[in-house]
């Protein structure tokens, strides 16, 4: 006989999004039913973000050892055990696989289903033989990769981020399709792994952040022997004997280019087909579930969160730190009943190329298109800062736009530690704080976070500097 569970909370979906609701919700005193058909983590454990930070960890180690040289300490070409390196990726998971254990979350007082869950009801779901009828809902089923629409791909083997990392072998020729974020990530990490890689992208490579911060990672990409091909498409994907053949073409002329592996990193789909989101009134599309800025979809008891989750007016963000994000709100909404909404006016993103680019507000574009000429755009280079001077990482750049009054509206950074160093500028948008609290604050010497100080001070360069300045302090010193 089929088990029924009523339950004040029933989450969909073991990600971040769904873990943060579930571990939040019980240990506040809620009844919470999890349920998950796959691997508890979902995609940022086991496929996404831990794998690939293990794997580019790996890749620095093994291009520190080659450039070594230039600190006066013997360097040498790395010899890498493409098993040890997959071994070294799964260790980290396993070290993290129990904080989102079932183990763990059933300790916790969350029951947790391990089944393919289906709405049969505006207010219920099944899975497995279990029914679940629950005060509210939170569908955190994330997001797949997308595989594009190219000739022939279907009919070849390809990688994309939920096989690349189970690698054994070394590929000869990497082929990767999309020089967004995740191509851009494992281009570089094969590449300094020792792996002849050639990166594919239809527009520019890391094309949607600042294209002066995303020059800096773009340059290191060729020098580390990328092959970045742009501005192309991709007309078909065929067997050739062993290998595989990628067409493309560029400004009429077509080149077919030979490797031993495609990785298709085009994008991302919401994951939101078998769930019966008809059946219990919910609207939703190939890009995820219509939700307002409480996250309730169109059956307000039922909310969305993390990749799935199409914001209004806002579309969708697939970070796991929004996903994170998304829980707050959701608790708040789901249990307290506190209208709490989605503000991405701080959001910050990382991409973790070396150097990583960061990003938090406006970019300098977005800045002059939404307040014209008002806008001041203040910069600090790695190159001066003694700290990058030091550990020969001199490449990147501070970038701030700043508008009225020293409003702080955005800030880029392209460089070591990148994202570390963007959480300050992501706090001062958030608290709307003006460019003289970066500017005064007092920075430990010598730290990269210096190069932030000296972008703000720039603020107040042509004030304190000018002619008008230099008068004044001169009548000044007549008395003494």
């Amino acid at each position: 006989m089929a088990n029924i569970i009523e339950a004040d909370l029933c989450v969909i979906g073991a990600g971040s999004g769904g873990l943060s609701v579930a571990a939040g919700a019980v240990q506040m005193g809620a009844r919470v039913v999890l349920i998950e058909k796959g691997k508890m983590g979902g995609d940022c454990l086991n496929s996404g973000c831990v794998p690939s930070k293990a794997l580019i960890a790996a890749a620095a180690a093994g291009d520190a050892m080659r450039h070594a040289g230039r600190f006066g300490v013997s360097g040498q070409e790395p010899g890498v055990d493409f098993a040890a390196v997959r071994d070294h990726v799964r260790g980290v998971i396993a070290g993290i696989a129990p904080h989102d254990s079932v183990e763990r979350f059933e300790g916790l007082g969350v029951t947790v289903i391990q089944a393919a869950a289906q709405f049969t009801g505006r207010r219920e779901v099944v899975a497995g033989n279990t029914t679940v009828r629950a005060r509210r809902f939170v569908v955190a089923t994330g997001s797949t990769p997308a595989v594009p629409p190219i000739p022939g791909l279907e009919a070849v083997p390809y990688l994309t981020n939920e096989t690349v990392f189970d690698l054994a072998e070394r590929p000869e020729h990497l082929i990767v399709i999309g020089g967004g974020p995740i191509g851009a990530e494992l281009a570089q990490a094969h590449r300094r792994l020792g792996v002849r890689v050639s990166l594919l992208e239809m527009f520019k490579v890391l094309g949607k952040d600042d294209p002066e911060v995303t020059a800096v990672a773009r340059r290191r990409l060729a020098s580390d022997g990328v092959e970045i091909h742009e501005g192309i498409q991709i007309k078909a994907v065929s067997r050739q004997g062993d290998a595989i053949g990628v067409t493309i073409e560029k400004n009429g002329v077509e080149t077919t280019l030979s490797g031993s592996h495609v990785l298709v990193a085009a994008g991302r789909k919401a994951t939101v087909e078998g769930l019966g989101l008809d059946v219990a009134g919910v609207s939703y599309s190939a890009k995820g579930v219509a939700v307002d800025r409480r996250l309730r979809s169109s059956n307000k008891r039922i909310f969305a969160v993390g990749d799935v989750a199409l914001v209004e007016g806002l579309g969708a963000y697939q970070f796991t730190h929004v996903a994170g994000y998304h829980a707050g709100i959701v608790i708040r909404n789901a249990l307290f009943k506190l209208p709490a909404k989605v503000d991405y006016g701080a959001l910050p993103w990382v991409t973790f190329t070396d150097p990583e680019i960061a990003h938090v507000g406006l970019t300098e574009a977005q800045a002059r298109e939404k307040h014209g000429d008002k806008v001041a755009v203040l910069t600090a280079l790695f190159a001066e800062n003694d700290r990058a001077r030091t550990e020969r990482a001199t490449e990147g750049l501070v970038k701030v736009v700043v508008g009225s009054r020293g409003r702080i509206l955005g800030a880029s950074i392209a460089g070591r530690h990148a994202g570390e160093l963007l959480q300050p500028w992501v706090l001062a948008i958030g608290q709307r704080l003006k460019i003289g609290a970066m500017a005064n604050m007092i920075a430990p010497y010598p730290t990269l976070g210096e190069a932030s100080k000296r972008a703000a001070g720039n603020y107040y360069t042509p004030t304190l500097f000018s002619d008008r300045t230099q008068k004044i302090v001169r009548f000044l010193q007549w008395f003494g």
